[in-house]
C-alpha cells in the first residue's frame, strides 16, 4: 500500500457513537493512522457536504449501518505527532442505530458493541484519545 500523503492544511472529520440495546459501536483502524486502534467510526468530510451528509456517508462506507444522527456530542482535535502526520478537527455525533448489521470495509478489521460502562475496564484494548469522554457525552444526548 502506498504512503498516504497527508494535507497541509488541517482537515474536517466527522464520527458517531451509535448506540443499539445499549451499547456503543467501536471499530478497529486496520490502517495508520491510529492502526490496530478502537474508536468510532468515521472519516472527512468532503468539499460541499454538510456534517450529517458526510457522517451518513461515512458511516455506510465504513460499517454499511443505517443511522439517525441524534446530535453533536463533541469535539477534538487531533496535530501532527510526527512529520507527514495530519491535523484533524473530528466533529463527533451520537446517533442511534436504524438498520443493518456491520459490514466492515478495508479500512477497519474488527468491531465491538460495548456498553459505555464497560470502556473503563477494557484494559486489553487500545483505544483513540479522548474516546471515552465523547462517549459518555454521546449516551447522556441519548438520554440515558
Amino acid at each position: 500500500m502506498a504512503a498516504i500523503v497527508q494535507p497541509t492544511r488541517p482537515q474536517i472529520a466527522v464520527s458517531a457513537a451509535i448506540f443499539r440495546d445499549g451499547k456503543v459501536l467501536l471499530t478497529r483502524r486496520a490502517h495508520s493512522p491510529a492502526k490496530g486502534f478502537y474508536s468510532l467510526p468515521g472519516g472527512r468530510v468532503e468539499f460541499g457536504e454538510s456534517l450529517h451528509q458526510a457522517l451518513a456517508r461515512e458511516i455506510d462506507e465504513e460499517t454499511g449501518l443505517d443511522i439517525e444522527i441524534i446530535g453533536l456530542a463533541g469535539w477534538r482535535e487531533v496535530l501532527p505527532a510526527a512529520a507527514g502526520a495530519g491535523h484533524y478537527l473530528i466533529m463527533s455525533f451520537a446517533a442511534r442505530w436504524v438498520a443493518r448489521e456491520p459490514v466492515l470495509n478495508d479500512e477497519l478489521d474488527d468491531y465491538r458493541w460495548i456498553a459505555p460502562k464497560a470502556l473503563a475496564s477494557l484494559g486489553d484494548l487500545k483505544l483513540t484519545g479522548g474516546l471515552e469522554e465523547v462517549i459518555q457525552s454521546a449516551h447522556r444526548l441519548m438520554g440515558a
